[in-house]
């Protein structure tokens, strides 16, 4: 079977098939967000493909959390998704539960970025405007240095796809809040303001 570039409606459905849980739901929004805005940042013709590839990422999550990328690999063929938009979603757990390399600018903004997301949302939840709106970098910086703060998030994967991308980590943490921003409200996280 010939394989198919999915609109962002069909690969939202998709997410949806293999995953009820609110919160990968909202995770997989957020990351969707970011990676359509350093697209955006980075001039890229084909910015809907990032978004795709972001909405898509965890797709194997929630059924399958012991084969998380390898169990992509599978479902994402059998839906006919393209080889690259395979490869970028097995890549964002690169030596995690992948062996699969992130190689282009896409797929290491994505290792770098899927972390993140869950640490700057977790320190928006404890502002008192519960909003991301009014988030700033050292707001997330400060939560950084607290390893026992959102524990499960691993800040080296972040650091080595900082590297990767020869970004400085204030920019990437400033440019995923602002991702996050765009999308604040189906992300929970405008809070009161």
């Amino acid at each position: 079977m010939e394989q198919t570039r999915p609109t962002r409606e069909q690969a939202y459905d998709l997410l949806r098939k293999y995953n009820k849980s609110d919160s990968l739901i909202i995770h997989a929004l957020s990351v969707e967000a970011v990676m359509l805005h350093f697209a955006g940042l980075l001039g890229e013709p084909d910015k809907e493909k990032w978004g795709i590839i972001g909405l898509l990422h965890d797709i194997d999550y929630e059924m399958y959390p012991e084969q998380h990328c390898l169990k992509a690999h599978e479902i994402l063929t059998e839906h006919n998704l393209p080889e690259d938009y395979i490869h970028a979603v097995q890549s964002h757990g690169w030596g995690l539960c992948s062996n699969v390399e992130p190689i282009h600018t896409m797929e290491k903004v994505l290792y770098t970025i899927d972390e993140l997301t869950g640490l700057i949302a977790a320190t928006a939840l404890l502002r008192p405007s519960k909003s991301i709106l009014d988030l700033e970098v050292k707001s997330v910086k400060k939560k950084w240095k607290q390893k026992s703060f959102a524990a499960g998030v691993n800040r080296e994967v972040i650091e080595q796809g900082a590297n990767m991308l020869s970004m400085e980590l204030d920019y990437i943490i400033g440019e995923t809040i602002k991702g996050m921003q765009s999308v604040a409200e189906s992300i929970g996280l405008k809070g009161q303001l």
